[in-house]
C-alpha cells in the first residue's frame, strides 16, 4: 500500500484511525476506515478488504484527497458514487480504486463528512455486481484534525 513502508497510528478516533508514514523520504497522513455495512447484489459476492482514505501529502500539495479501495475490479466506465446525506459525488475509478471525479468538490465532500453520521460508496464491479458500502463517521472530524497537525 506504502511501497513497503509501514504507517505510524497517530491516534484511533471513533472508526477512524490516524497514520502517517514517509514512503520515500516524502511525508504522508491518512485517515482510514473499514466500512460499518457492505452489501452486494447479487449477496455474497467475494470481495477485498475495503478502505476509505482521506490523505494529506504536503511535498505534492495534497490536502484531504479522499480515495476509495472497494475490494474488486470496478467496471470501466460504469457509474460510482460517494453519498453523504443528500448529496452523491460522483467518483473516478481505475482497478479497484477510486476518488473524487471534480477536484472542486473534493473540500465540500469532505466538509459534509465532517459533519455527517455516514457515507455511502455505491459502485458495479467488472461482472456486473452492484455494491455499496456504509462508512460510519464518527471520529473522522478527530482523525483529519490530528492528520492537519501532523502533516503541516
Amino acid at each position: 500500500m506504502m511501497g513497503g513502508v509501514k504507517p505510524t497510528l497517530l491516534g484511533q478516533y471513533g472508526d477512524w484511525g490516524a497514520y502517517t508514514a514517509s514512503p520515500a523520504g516524502k511525508k504522508v497522513c491518512f485517515a482510514i476506515a473499514k466500512p460499518a455495512s457492505s452489501v452486494t447484489t447479487p449477496p455474497g459476492r467475494p470481495r477485498n478488504p475495503i478502505f476509505m482514505f482521506i490523505s494529506t501529502r504536503p511535498a505534492d500539495k495534497v490536502t484531504n484527497e479522499v480515495s476509495i479501495i472497494i475490494g474488486y475490479p470496478f467496471k470501466p466506465g460504469a457509474d460510482a458514487s460517494l453519498e453523504v446525506g443528500s448529496t452523491a459525488y460522483a467518483l473516478y475509478t481505475q482497478q479497484d480504486g477510486g476518488w473524487i471525479k471534480n477536484a472542486t468538490e473534493e473540500a465540500q465532500a469532505v466538509d459534509a463528512m465532517r459533519g455527517g453520521q455516514s457515507a455511502a460508496v455505491k459502485g458495479t464491479s467488472a461482472k456486473g455486481t452492484q455494491s455499496s458500502d456504509t462508512f460510519s463517521l464518527k471520529g473522522l472530524s478527530q482523525a483529519l484534525d490530528r492528520i492537519a497537525q501532523d502533516c503541516k
